[in-house]
């Protein structure tokens, strides 16, 4: 009872903390830097992993059909549309349809630089894929040669969106065929196009003149409305080969994040960088715990020789390791919200704050300054009274 008198009237760690300010403040600055890089690194990952999966979340479906060597939706390969025929004869279909998709090499318009470009096509009739701000233009999408325009591409492919806003159209070249840009949509770009870019399907067959109307890049199928899910995507399993692959939603949005993540060297070397990140701050909090409990070494043994156990020694370190960490976090977020705020600009790419990764880097920033304490912990065991008296 009388420790927990004594450590809620004199806040020991609070104080040892404060007295040595220059101590404090590179400790702080050495954990601030430690929670940017992390920041930096899990913000970049989500914006590869939304940027990839926008498309994913305006297809229209319940069930998807992909080839199975299709590793992601930039190398995605071509599967013949008998497949997708071959569902559409499953109890619980209601109907079927397709997607063709490419880079393609666009020209801007302004000064004639070639950039990459992914174009997406469909049946503007039976439009496979639903965005909202691009549904008002599908009927000019009928016309030969028209194509709607990503509002949010880079920059670099010219000022097509402003100067679309003062007439109906806008000539563009893709891959060295002249089209009519119609419309804008937001879509976003990624890291492998700079924009995008929608279309018909004849549009498409004369843009890439070597694919066949008859290879497919995803089958989209809608199923009746109390149709099983699961039931109707294992009866499709079970009727077609094993070339193509029955998927969800999440399943499909899932096996892109899991491409991007696990083997494309992006998402390594973002998941190294975290790591990195984690080990330097857990670093600078150790030497920094170290150097104090060195430096205090003879009044941790005097409060041992007034009866004080480990226990209580360790509960002060531990609260050091704690306060440094939320002097170090704070100024890191602070400044990581910042920097979110200029890579989006500068890269066109959905890098923003939220609240899971908010509570992540805080949990990984008390587990570093945690872990930290508890190694100089060890270093109270040479505090002997002995030495002292």
């Amino acid at each position: 009872m009388n420790l927990k008198k004594l450590f809620r009237r004199t806040p020991l760690a609070w104080l040892q903390v404060r007295r040595e300010r220059t101590r404090l403040l590179v400790a702080a600055l050495g954990i601030a830097f430690a929670d940017i890089l992390i920041f930096f690194q899990l913000g970049l990952m989500a914006a590869v992993f939304d940027a990839a999966t926008a498309i994913h979340a305006n297809l229209n479906g319940d069930l998807f059909l992909i080839n199975a060597l299709s590793d992601n939706m930039l190398t995605i390969r071509t599967f013949p549309r008998t497949r997708l025929f071959q569902a559409g004869g499953i109890e619980g279909v209601e109907s079927v349809n397709s997607i063709y998709t490419s880079v393609a090499r666009w020209r801007n318009p302004d000064n004639g630089t070639a950039w990459q470009v992914q174009i997406y096509c469909f049946d503007p009739a039976n439009p496979s894929l639903l965005i909202p701000d691009a549904n008002i233009h599908l009927n000019k999408l009928k016309m030969l040669n028209a194509g709607i325009y990503d509002r949010s591409a880079r920059p670099s492919l010219g000022e097509v969106a402003s100067k679309l806003a003062k007439t109906n159209y806008l000539t563009a070249q893709v891959n060295n065929f002249q089209i009519q840009v119609v419309g804008v949509f937001t879509l976003g770009a990624s890291f492998s196009a700079d924009g995008n870019l929608l279309v018909s399907d004849s549009t498409f067959l004369r843009l890439f003149p070597d694919r066949s109307s008859e290879q497919i890049d995803i089958g989209t199928i809608l199923l009746k409305p109390n149709a099983n899910i699961q039931q109707v995507q294992t009866a499709i399993r079970d009727r077609l080969p094993d070339d193509v692959l029955v998927l969800t939603k999440q399943e499909l949005i899932n096996r892109e994040k899991n491409y991007w993540g696990e083997n494309a060297p992006i998402g390594i070397i973002f998941g190294f960088g975290t790591i990195v990140g984690f080990l330097v701050g857990t670093i600078i909090v150790y030497q920094i715990l170290y150097t104090d409990v060195s430096d205090h070494l003879p009044e941790y043994a005097t409060l041992k020789a007034m009866g004080y156990g480990d226990r209580y020694l360790m509960g002060v370190v531990l609260q050091e390791a704690i306060i440094l960490s939320f002097f170090g976090f704070i100024p890191g977020f602070v400044i990581s919200f910042g920097l979110y705020g200029l890579i989006a600009q500068a890269t066109f790419l959905p890098v923003a704050m939220t609240i899971d990764r908010f509570a992540l880097v805080l949990f990984l920033t008390l587990g570093m300054c945690g872990g930290s304490g508890a190694i100089a912990m060890g270093k109270l065991q040479s505090a002997d009274p002995a030495d002292i008296f």
